[in-house]
């Protein structure tokens, strides 16, 4: 029950406003033309000497609506979305990235690129237009010596993080196995370690893309230092990512961590504590605190809890939270990282419903402790709950314009979600994340963009940028001016 358990950025509302394409997509063929959807939002055919072309070009495969692969090709994991693109090019490599842009750009496609496929907004699929699949794309290499890593980006986190364990090394990763790397770290990418060593983009070190135009651009400090700041928290708006590059650390592969867990009715006290407790804590300490549900219909209070240094220092960092108040379950122990890592994924089921809203914050004040306590003391749904994911430390050290990511200042990221595994609980629990969210946000400051929402006018995308925004929207401009690459937290080009 964590950050990326809870980031379903878009609404299932939103769903619905594709049920026009779905009209569009079983249009009978013309001449043996595809019908599709281009980035005006009007039909397109697509001939099939056009499509037989760009299958013909692809080592990997190309697939259309009733092919075999096609239906498990387009799920994602956010079941909130169920949308069904006229195109699936499951790409094997840069090579197909590269022809499969050109294709979509050469017929004005509505275009979605899937990494590791968490897409919490539901943007890595569309109806209609082309979905650029990356998932076959998941070669590792982690070197010992120099300490770094390069990632294909349909590489999972747990996939990742198995390879770096081997040698001992880690790099901010996630909170939950099963997430995508590529996503994650594009958006900014927070972790059990990001204290201690920043964020995920913070760790990027170089990489490689295709642009909108289908050119293979090489990104480092030395080449194109200014579209790496741009990839450090700019999302998917300059390119589809076909290798990452990171630098890693000394990690485990034991740590101290897990969870404690109070009665509902010490979470008010417990919050002010940890407030407190939270906001003096060293770098290697990472503590999540939640209002989660049990299977049984009751809440509790959950801090979950990782400490990457010594597992003794971590017992004595710890030990007011254990003594302040006497936790229902202490599951506090040293335990492989990897496990750890892999520890909130059974609460994460893929093809759940996910709404969320979140919004950054320096500290858990007390005018939002009694808000939050207050929307859970009513008639909340079991199937809400409420994260202040931790933050800080060494990701707040980094100046607010060396990257994209712009937020900096923040401690915590609250995370307000409804979830639902039957429809009939869907329109409840994000009533409720409506609710709660409209009585806190006056006391958040921008948000972290893996979590957009359909809903988050795009004001909201260009004030989360704040004074960094100008530089993106003029890289934008270069690399893509036709907003090809739009389903995302979107700069909009300005030529």
């Amino acid at each position: 029950m964590k950050r990326r358990t809870f980031c379903a950025s878009a609404i299932a509302a939103a769903a619905t406003a594709s049920v026009p394409w779905r009209r569009v997509l079983a249009a009978p063929e013309m001449s043996g033309a595809t019908p599709a959807v281009g980035l005006d939002g009007q039909q397109i055919l697509l001939s099939r000497s056009d499509i037989d072309d760009l299958r013909a070009s692809l080592r990997g495969e190309l697939l259309l609506a009733g092919e075999d692969g096609y239906e498990s090709a387009r799920r994602i994991w956010n079941g909130a979305f169920d949308r069904k693109p006229a195109l699936i090019a499951r790409c094997a490599g840069a090579a197909d990235v590269m022809q499969t842009v050109k294709f979509a750009r050469a017929h004005g496609l509505l275009t979605a690129v899937r990494g590791g496929g968490h897409s919490l907004s539901g943007q890595s699929v569309c109806d209609g237009g082309l979905m650029v699949d990356l998932a076959p794309m998941r070669s590792v290499h982690v070197d010992p010596i120099t300490k770094r890593a390069r990632l294909e980006p349909g590489v999972l986190l747990g996939q990742f993080d198995r390879e770096a364990q081997a040698f001992g090394l880690a790099t901010t990763a996630g909170t939950v196995s099963h997430t995508g790397a590529a996503g994650l770290t594009l958006g900014g990418g927070f972790g059990r370690i990001g204290r201690k060593y920043g964020l995920a983009c913070d760790n990027m070190t170089a990489a490689e893309l295709v642009t909108a135009n289908g050119q293979f651009v090489k990104v480092s400090e030395q080449e194109n230092p200014g579209l790496l700041w741009g990839l450090r928290g700019g999302g998917g708006n300059f390119g589809v990512v076909t290798t990452f590059e990171y630098r890693l650390h000394a990690v485990g592969p034991l740590v101290y961590g897990g969870p404690l867990l109070y009665p509902f009715d010490q979470a008010r006290e417990v919050l002010h504590f940890f407030s407190d407790f939270i906001a003096a804590a060293p770098d290697e300490l990472y503590a999540d605190a939640g209002l989660v549900p049990t299977p049984d219909g009751k809440r509790l209070l959950l801090l979950d809890v990782c400490y990457c240094g010594p597992a003794g220092a971590g017992e004595r960092a710890v030990k007011p939270l254990r003594t302040f108040r006497k936790p229902v379950v202490d599951g506090l122990r040293t335990l492989p990282y990897v496990e750890l890592q892999r520890s909130s994924d059974a609460a994460n089921p893929f093809g759940r419903g996910y709404y969320i809203k979140s919004g950054f914050i320096r500290r858990i004040e007390p005018a939002m402790i009694d808000a939050v306590i207050e929307q859970f003391s009513g008639a909340a749904p079991m199937t809400t709950l409420l994260i202040f994911a931790h933050c800080g430390g060494a990701m707040g050290r980094v100046k607010p314009e060396a990257t994209a990511f712009l937020h900096r200042e923040a401690n915590h990221s609250l995370v307000i979600a409804g979830f639902w595994d039957q429809p009939a609980d869907r329109d409840p629990s994000m009533h409720w994340a409506r609710t709660t969210w409209k009585a806190v946000e006056p006391m958040t400051n921008g948000f972290y963009v893996n979590e957009i929402s359909a809903e988050d006018p795009q004001q909201r995308v260009r004030a989360n940028y704040g004074a960094n925004y100008d530089r993106l929207v003029a890289l934008k401009n270069k690399y893509d001016p036709g907003n090809l690459f739009r389903l995302n937290a979107n700069v909009k080009p300005t030529v």
